[in-house]
């Protein structure tokens, strides 16, 4: 059985693509791995690149781009991984989720497999992720956005009081980023699963477009009891399109994201005036283009 399945999802990224293939197929350890790219639609020459270049990848080419979900589920797929309750017996033992615009250094997919298997109660892990300036992405540990924890960090509180416990969960600032910590999420970008989670949670939901269902995946991984953690012995390198994240379909899936999951999570148990102010603040958020999804709301709905 293939030790790890790697599911890398492009969408017009075929430099970054390429550099990131590069350094997965010059990995060393003693492990084996098998690399799924689906490219969602792309417009550029991503799909001819990895034919020409890296044969050796499995190549999918979606006639449409139907979001994060979507192809990344296309990937886990043909991996083997079809559903809750279904994976093939040749399924890998881990899947990951990896970004095109990611570089692991040579050992950090076999060192990522060798923590893995040495915490059988881990169903979920991520490394430390740095940003091409050396920072830490914050995104890859964060504690779930419950309405207390979302408003912490929307209203700036979060950025007064970084190393607060209460004030900082969101993305967990008052821990120390090279410490081993137990968390809600890691992101993404590089996201390793048992094949035993996903044969208990299934795949990935594709009610998200883009952003948040890494968190819905982990919150289901934590929900069938599995620990979730972040792996700082482990470094890979995150070049974020700063371009893609300030773009206002970006900002508006991000927002969406969000309502979905308050909805799928937290609904049910939030009081009414709490409900009030979470949609409020989506508004503000998320803007007009939002309205047409809050307006879903029972509350709104029956008032419309």
């Amino acid at each position: 059985m293939v030790d790890l399945g790697i599911v890398i999802l492009n969408w017009n990224t075929a430099d970054l693509l390429r550099k990131c293939l590069q350094t997965v197929y010059a990995s060393i350890g003693d492990f084996s791995f098998r690399v799924v790219v689906v490219d969602n639609a792309s417009t550029d020459h991503s799909a001819a690149m990895v034919r020409e270049h890296f044969p050796q990848a499995e190549l999918i080419v979606n006639p449409i781009n139907g979001g994060f979900s979507y192809g990344n589920n296309v990937g886990l797929r043909h991996l083997g991984y079809r559903g809750a309750g279904d994976v093939a017996p040749d399924a890998p033992r881990y899947a990951l989720l990896l970004n095109p615009d990611t570089e692991v250094p040579p050992t950090s997919l076999y060192d990522m497999v060798r923590f893995m298997d040495s915490r059988p109660d881990v169903g979920m892990a991520g490394p430390k992720l740095l940003l091409e300036d050396g920072t830490l992405d914050k995104a890859c540990r964060r504690s779930f956005p419950t309405p207390k924890v979302a408003f912490y960090h929307f209203s700036g509180l979060a950025k007064l009081f970084p190393n607060s416990q209460r004030f900082a969960r969101y993305n967990m600032t008052f821990a120390d980023p090279d410490e081993q910590i137990e968390v809600d999420s890691v992101v993404g970008a590089y996201m390793q699963l048992r094949r035993e989670v996903i044969e208990a949670v299934g795949l990935l939901d594709e009610a998200f477009f883009m952003y948040g269902e890494d968190l819905d995946w982990a919150y289901r991984t934590k929900q069938a009891n599995w620990k979730v953690m972040y792996h700082p012995e482990v470094t890979v390198w995150h070049i974020k399109r700063a371009a893609s994240r300030k773009s206002k379909k970006a900002q508006f899936e991000f927002y969406r994201a969000m309502l979905i999951f308050y909805r799928k999570h937290y609904r049910q148990t939030t009081p009414l005036w709490l409900h009030w102010l979470v949609m409020a603040g989506l508004m503000v958020k998320g803007g007009r283009d939002l309205w047409p999804e809050i307006r879903r709301s029972p509350e709104l709905a029956a008032n419309a």
